[in-house]
């Protein structure tokens, strides 16, 4: 697939194992591309100072998301994630786009197990929080409903302002033992 997309144009390249192209190809071999692939994405957004949205949840993210672009993108130039992009993959690549033009951005992320969002947070690196709510979607992958709620906060562990319905009893309890400001 590397020598596809080259010739479709593609001409720099991350990858764990050593591959032939022309001398014009930029390749850049590491030992995890998708930790390689994360670390370069977070730098890229660490050279922004707009505000961010990240958007988490059990459900609703990319509705929200689109609820909040539509309201917002007469008004500023906003950048997010594109379709449902919020994965360990889907998230660098929406950060990506990230350009000197863009006045607002809004991400989201999903994870379905413990030790993922550690890895999102500093690409999306938000400055507002929303969650939407916490169900049972993708309750497989972590010990208890608690420990992932626990889990996708950390997506919010520096924002400014975290909006969450209060009336989701066990989200709120979490919320108020940590110290992201609501």
């Amino acid at each position: 697939y590397v020598l596809d997309a080259y010739e479709k144009g593609i001409r720099h390249f991350l990858v764990s194992k050593e591959v032939m192209l022309p001398a014009d190809a930029q390749i850049y071999l590491v030992s995890n591309t998708l930790d390689a692939f994360q670390k370069i994405v977070g730098e890229h957004r660490q050279n922004f100072t707009i505000p961010v949205i990240g958007i988490t949840g059990s459900n609703a993210k990319t509705i929200v998301k689109e609820w909040i672009f539509q309201l917002l993108h007469s008004q500023l130039i906003v950048v997010r994630s594109p379709q449902s992009y919020n994965s360990q993959i889907g998230v660098p690549l929406s950060v990506w786009q990230l350009a000197s033009a863009h006045q607002l951005a809004i991400f989201e992320a999903g994870i379905s197990m413990e030790n993922e969002m550690e890895n999102l947070q500093p690409i999306i690196a938000p400055t507002i929080g929303l969650f939407t709510n916490i169900g049972e979607a993708h309750g497989a992958g972590f010990s208890s409903k608690k420990n992932k709620i626990k889990e996708k906060l950390i997506l919010f562990k520096h924002v400014d302002t975290l909006v969450y319905c209060c009336d989701h009893q066990e989200l709120h309890e979490v919320v108020k033992q940590t110290a992201i400001p609501v």
